[in-house]
Formats: C-alpha cells, structure tokens, sequence
C-alpha cells in the first residue's frame, strides 16, 4: 500500500482548488542552490499570475532532503513545522530561506550544533510572522530523545518515502501530471515559464 505523505494546504498554491487543474509537482531542496533558482523564478514571476493567467495550474511544493547537504534535513524540518504552525506562511517562510540559504551551507554551519542551527531557523520564521516558540517546540531536540528525533520528523520521514516510491533522486524534480517534465530547467526565467505553461495548462 502506497505511503499518503501529510501534505498540508500550506504545500499547495493553486488559485482554484475546486476546479480542474494541471498539477506540478516542485521537488526542491532549501539548501540547494538550483532549487533556490526556480522556486525564487517562480515566486516572482509566475505564482502572481495563477489566478489571472493559469487558474488552473496547481503547484505542490515538495520536500526532497539532499544527505550530502547536512544541514538538508534541519531546513526541511523548520519548513515542516511553519507549515504546521502557521501554514498561511509557509511560502513565505520556503521563499525567504531560498533566498539566504547560503546561511546554512556546510561552511557557515561546520562549527554549529543542531539546535544553534534550529534556532536560527526560528527566527527567520520569527520575521516571517510565525510564533517563534510553537517552531522551536517542534524542532528542539534534548538529550532523552535518545535517536527518536523530533516532533516533526515522523511527518519528514513520510515525504522523504513518498518521493522514493515516485524515484525522484535529485533536486530540483518538476513533475507534471504525475510524469517527471525532463524539459524544464531550473535556469529558466519568466519567458520560458510562460511559454511552457501557455503551452500545457492554458
């Protein structure tokens, strides 16, 4: 039996939820510097036009953790818990953390343990309008959680198997109607966007 991931509305941009769409799927990683390119492409230039021009495109943003990155993991956890505790906000927050991902790369984290790293996470969620507290309840971990984790990771896990069981490897994956879109390319800007999208959803 197929693992449902727990993707929340916070996941989901669509301008018409109830109407027939065309969905694309986002595999993207926060600390990785082609999924920054096309999430901050698509956040400034074609999401603004989803309930004028494409209203009937959904885009689903999904979490693909990178283990060579080794903060991956934290990233994805903090995105996970904005999007439980102010899931209006979870753009934003992914939007915001693109775009100072190289805050979190291997060299400015090499010396910082995981709850420094936690910390700092909340409180760009923090600038982001979202309770500071309710984020670090969710992501602390102390020493009796023995290997358990947090109170996010059980929901990490399930997005982590269902992008296995769809073979995504790597980021960032844009999937099309339930079929990988090899075509498109983080590199793209607002005119190749456009025209792919007047081509396929429109």
């Amino acid at each position: 039996m197929a693992v449902a991931p727990k993707y929340t509305l916070s996941h989901i941009l669509s301008a018409q939820p109830s109407a027939p769409v065309h969905t694309i799927e986002l595999y993207l990683d926060y600390v990785c510097p082609y999924s920054a390119s096309l999430l901050l492409t698509l956040h400034t230039h074609i999401f603004p036009m989803l309930s004028t021009v494409y209203p009937r495109a959904r885009f689903i943003l999904r979490h693909q953790v990178q283990p060579w990155h080794p903060t991956s993991t934290l990233v994805h956890e903090a995105a996970l818990a904005v999007g439980l505790v102010a899931p209006e906000r979870f753009l934003l927050f992914s939007v915001a953390l693109m775009a100072r991902q190289a805050e979190y790369f291997d060299g400015p984290t090499a010396n910082e343990g995981r709850n420094h790293i936690y910390r700092r996470l909340a409180e760009l969620a923090a600038a982001m309008g979202v309770d500071q507290a309710r984020v670090l309840e969710l992501l602390t971990v102390g020493e009796e959680a023995g290997n358990a984790g947090n109170r996010v990771t059980d929901d990490l896990k399930i997005h982590i198997k269902a992008a296995r069981r769809q073979g995504i490897h790597v980021s960032p994956t844009v999937v099309f109607n339930g079929v990988v879109e090899t075509a498109i390319s983080s590199a793209w800007m607002k005119e190749q966007w456009v025209e792919w999208l007047d081509k396929n959803v429109r």
